[in-house]
């Protein structure tokens, strides 16, 4: 059970719309709160002592707005937050709940200011700010959120995860066959260093949550060269390996051949004399 909630939560999932595009999210949750809060009317809310009801909460919806960009920047502006392409379904959880408590925060300071001064605690005004602020705030996200449920169970696996590379581009998943036909592997382009011969399979390592993992399915290497050979920057270097030269972070020999080392790995990956032409020309290309 705990195993499977593990997987569940850890699972890739689109990040939610409000915080991938903060402008327009701000102006989404202004629009909604105060569409909301007007056609409802909750009970505990009233005018300030200065503005009318309408004008009063129309401050206050501006202010989430403004609330939610700026926390959701702050959020993208961490490391933990910060990687769209690693983004889960625990880190879309994360980050909703602490907009929307940074959200109730800042609405009980604004209250401090503008509301007439009540006989509560601050304290019990605080829990209420937070509490109105989530109870209004999660509808957006949880909207949000929930368009992309079918990422949620396993036969939506070979769609992609719309992910962001170097801030524009997107990745699609590798799929590899095997020749056992139930068997079948899925990848990001951005998450493979290498795959090595051994035998009757392929090893394949996998940088996942910045772990490098082994996957490992029954084929030739040569068959597995065919497969990637849509991604110009995965290269046959030897007859036992298919390296990723995005990942290659230095080369060490001549040209009677290399030993070049990729991130995130202590061994070296040998390119063989007749791969090093062919090598040295890519390399430059994809080398940061």
């Amino acid at each position: 059970m705990n195993s499977l909630i593990h997987k569940w939560v850890t699972i890739k999932y689109p990040q939610n719309y409000i915080i991938k595009k903060p402008i327009q999210g701000a102006l989404i949750i202004t629009l909604f709160c105060y569409g909301f809060i007007n056609l409802y009317k909750p009970i505990d809310f009233h005018a300030s002592r200065v503005f009318s009801y309408e004008v009063t909460m129309a401050l206050y919806s501006c202010i989430g707005g403004v609330t939610v960009f700026v926390f959701a920047k702050l959020l993208k502006s961490t490391r933990f937050f910060s990687n769209l392409q690693d983004w889960m379904l625990i880190k879309e959880i994360l980050s909703v709940l602490i907009i929307l408590v940074g959200l109730g925060v800042v609405i009980f300071l604004i209250g401090q200011l503008i509301e007439p001064v009540g006989h509560r605690s601050k304290i019990a005004t605080l829990l209420n700010s937070c509490k109105y602020g989530f109870l209004v705030g999660i509808m957006p996200f949880a909207f949000f959120s929930a368009m992309n449920y079918r990422y949620l169970f396993p036969q939506f696996d070979d769609e992609y995860v719309p992910i962001q590379n170097q801030g524009t581009a997107t990745e699609n998943f590798i799929k590899i066959s095997s020749q056992l036909k139930k068997e079948e592997l899925k990848f990001y382009p951005s998450e493979f260093l290498y795959a090595e011969s051994d035998g009757n399979y392929v090893v394949f390592y996998l940088n996942r949550d910045e772990l490098v993992k082994k996957e490992v399915i029954r084929n030739s290497i040569n068959n597995i060269e065919q497969q990637l050979s849509e991604i110009p920057y995965f290269l046959r270097i030897h007859r036992a390996f298919i390296v990723n030269l995005k990942k290659v972070r230095s080369k060490h020999g001549n040209t009677l051949g290399y030993q070049i080392k990729l991130s995130g790995i202590d061994p070296k990956i040998p390119v063989s004399r007749s791969n090093t032409s062919n090598f040295n020309k890519l390399f430059a290309e994809y080398y940061k």
